[in-house]
């Protein structure tokens, strides 16, 4: 992965992370930077790293942008050829990234119990990540996402505690 795939990943991580719902502009990481350290970079500057036409940072900047993303400074470097940081399959590597997607935002979500339950559970699923291609799949087929969801929720009629009949 280059170092501009990072700040670019890193963006989209720290944009969900602040509820943002969506990465954060290069000119957002910027202004922040300045607010919560007290200095940063200029968009410019992050843009030339991000696009690989300046390729090296100096160790300055690159603590900066370390401490603004929390990583290790020694993240913000492109990887050689073919480099895994750990002795799993790209699949696997992928699975617990989602993982842990999932599992921080369902912290976002603690006034929503019900929300923040479904989503602890597909992060605690052996296989998180197809039980999410899985969901994908579902809500693509026309109708099947409203009838599972009668099938399993029934709706209950008021007052009476029996699920609604049956019309075949």
């Amino acid at each position: 992965m280059t170092l501009g795939d990072k700040l670019r990943s890193l963006r989209a991580v720290e944009g969900q992370l602040r509820g943002l719902g969506r990465p954060m502009t290069q000119s957002e990481v910027v202004g922040l930077m300045k607010k919560e350290l007290g200095r940063g970079l200029s968009q410019a500057y992050l843009s030339q790293i991000e696009s690989g036409a300046r390729p090296h940072m100096t160790n300055t900047s690159r603590d900066m942008l370390a401490r603004f993303f929390k990583v290790y400074p020694g993240f913000l470097v492109d990887d050689p050829p073919g480099y895994s940081r750990e002795l799993q399959s790209d699949l696997r590597m992928a699975d617990a990234t989602v993982d842990s997607w999932l599992h921080a935002g369902a912290e976002h979500f603690n006034g929503d119990s019900e929300l923040a339950g479904a989503i602890q559970t597909i992060a605690q699923e052996p296989d998180s990540r197809g039980a999410l291609l899985l969901l994908s799949e579902i809500l693509r087929t026309p109708g099947l996402a409203e009838r599972l969801n009668e099938v399993l929720r029934p709706r209950r009629m008021a007052g009476s505690g029996h699920p609604p009949p049956v019309n075949n």
